[in-house]
């Protein structure tokens, strides 16, 4: 699945990013909404290594914000997921425990029914569910 890539103005990083799904995509277009300064993937965390060395597991944040020294992982609301994923935060957290990470579920937004309701001024426009920007 390709997904657009915006023209974003917070982004830091060097390449377009190519976003896994359409959540972490939404995500980055929050945070340069608010004009949150954010890197797509910067940094690759070894996990679990063999015993020559080799890499057995790693985890890859999805995004890191510099402002906060901050990493979070976005993930969908399903449970498969976000277990496997909290399991890699633990893991991440006992072996680098001063990089701080957190995980970010979507929130759903509630389904509107134009048909049961007045429409107003905003109706069908982003406008009407995003908050005022300074």
């Amino acid at each position: 699945m390709i997904l657009e890539t915006p023209d974003f103005q917070a982004y830091r990083g060097q390449e377009p990013p190519r976003f896994a799904n359409k959540a972490e995509l939404e995500c980055a277009k929050v945070l340069d909404y608010y004009g949150v300064p954010w890197e797509y993937e910067p940094k690759t965390f070894v996990l679990e290594e063999d015993e020559d060395g080799r890499v057995v597991e790693a985890f890859k944040p999805d995004f890191y914000l510099p402002e906060q020294d901050l990493y979070v992982e976005v993930t969908v609301m399903k449970q498969s997921l976000v277990t496997r994923k909290n399991r890699k935060l633990r893991k991440l957290r006992e072996r680098y425990p001063d990089v701080r990470v957190k995980l970010a579920r979507p929130v759903p937004l509630p389904r509107f029914s134009v048909a049961r309701r007045k429409p107003d001024k905003d109706a069908g426009s982003a406008r009407a569910f995003l908050p005022e920007r300074d």
